[in-house]
């Protein structure tokens, strides 16, 4: 079970990219205690999860770019996702056994993640997996054909996903980081995602 102080951290673990106010913080974890919120963040930012910048007179924060901080972020994101109540987790559960891969992530999108889903909609899963493992693909398509919701699967490599993050233009990538619940794998996830802020990708 997360502590109550890392539901601070679930703004950061929605969008890495972005640095933020203490009014946005707060009204993200939903609390009226600006001493909670306060407390919170400089604890993260002691222990090296966030960065606390002033420029200005105006306080921002930010995820540090360190193991730690990917650590939590996956460990807040994943918490949040396996507590959702209308995702099909037995479905998620046997996409996870069947891959049979360590090296994974495992995201959910679509309209199961913006609580839109009716009883024909596909469950819309994307696989980020090492380039050597792509043929995860062929194993996997033929349960998801079978499923109960069916599943639409797409695989993407870590390089192709970085790659979509970076291009100009509006593209399905972009699209998965804007809606999305992260199951299995966050670290790596946040390590792309860490990876493509550095070459100025932010949204």
């Amino acid at each position: 079970m997360l502590k109550r102080s890392h539901k601070v951290l679930d703004i950061f673990a929605a969008n890495p990219t972005r640095t933020y106010l203490f009014n946005e913080i707060k009204a993200y974890a939903g609390s009226k205690s600006e001493s909670y919120i306060y407390g919170s963040l400089q604890s993260f930012v002691k222990e090296g999860v966030l960065i606390k910048e002033k420029r200005g007179g105006v306080t921002t924060y930010q995820v540090a770019e360190s193991p730690k901080a990917i650590s939590f972020l996956a460990m807040t994101a994943e918490f949040n996702s396996w507590n959702k109540k209308n995702i099909p987790l037995d479905s998620i559960k046997e996409t996870i056994r069947k891959a049979k891969l360590s090296f994974l992530t495992l995201i959910v999108t679509g309209s199961y993640v913006k609580g839109k889903q009716t009883s024909g909609s596909d469950l819309d899963l994307v696989l980020i997996v090492p380039s050597e493992v792509k043929k995860v693909t062929a194993r996997l398509k033929h349960f998801g054909e079978l499923n109960i919701p069916p599943i639409h699967l797409y695989v993407f490599t870590d390089e192709e996903f970085k790659q979509m993050l970076l291009e100009e233009k509006h593209n399905y990538g972009k699209e998965i980081v804007k809606n999305n619940l992260l199951f299995f794998g966050a670290e790596n996830y946040y390590t792309i995602m860490l990876e493509a802020r550095k070459h100025g990708f932010t949204y």
